[in-house]
């Protein structure tokens, strides 16, 4: 401890910036170690609510569940739920802004990580310069008659480049494996949403064609009782003609040869 602090001193002030870089960063990756973890963010209980969604009946339910999850895709899926009326494109559309804003909450933190990892190796190259320059200093008033007094300086000044070497490294290679990971669950995210948008657009076409021909079907009866009352007027038998209208036939047809 009492060494950690000889070169905290040694290494004059930009030690200061440096370990307040170290402390930032070694915030920012236990707070997303403990973030990005996949139950956080996908919850299982979710994904079953997908597999089983049975349509209209399941619409308020799953989105009483997501209301319920503080994860990220429940966002997406209660949106998409929400939604559900519109076009496959629209829908798709959608479930896209949301998705950037839940990959954007994603990485909140990564980007001050990325930045430690790279002015950390210049605050302390700028360290090492100004020792350096101490160093040439005291070379210039004492001359080089003492060796140790410049292996002294330059080893004081080589401490800040030490320092931000590793606190830039470990900040660089999190970043890279946070990155990979939020990358891996926006892609899983989107595999879900994406199918569960096919399989609304699949109930929804299926109900318009039950609703297309339900009229068809109540109409068939009346056509066939149309039918039916025709074949059966048709069917019926000319009626003979009474015994007066047969008589006054006669005389119609005696009276033409007289006339």
């Amino acid at each position: 401890m009492l060494e950690s602090l000889e070169l905290l001193r040694q290494g004059g002030w930009p030690m200061i910036p440096l370990a307040l870089c170290s402390l930032v960063a070694l915030a920012v990756i236990l707070e997303r170690s403990f973030v990005l973890r996949r139950r956080r963010i996908i919850e299982d209980r979710i994904v079953r609510a997908l597999e089983e969604y049975q349509g209209e009946a399941s619409a308020e339910r799953m989105i009483a569940l997501c209301r319920r999850s503080r994860a990220p895709f429940a966002r997406i899926v209660e949106e998409v739920v929400q939604t559900r009326r519109l076009e496959h494109a629209q829908a798709i559309e959608v479930m896209h802004a949301v998705g950037r804003t839940q990959v954007g909450r994603l990485e909140r933190g990564l980007t001050m990580v990325e930045i430690i990892a790279g002015i950390s190796p210049l605050i302390g190259l700028l360290g090492t310069v100004l020792g350096m320059v101490t160093v040439f200093n005291a070379i210039t008033v004492e001359g080089l008659g003492n060796p140790q007094v410049l292996a002294d300086g330059i080893s004081k000044a080589l401490i800040t480049t030490v320092a931000g070497l590793c606190v830039a490294i470990p900040a660089l290679a999190f970043h890279g494996i946070f990155s990979k990971r939020v990358e891996e669950l926006a892609t899983e995210m989107q595999n879900h949403a994406t199918g569960f948008i096919v399989k609304l657009q699949g109930m929804q076409a299926s109900r318009s064609t039950q609703s297309t021909s339900r009229p068809t079907a109540q109409t068939q009866p009346v056509e066939v009782q149309r039918s039916r009352n025709t074949t059966q007027t048709s069917s019926h038998p000319l009626q003979a003609p009474s015994l007066q209208e047969a008589e006054q036939l006669l005389e119609d047809l005696d009276r033409q040869p007289r006339e």
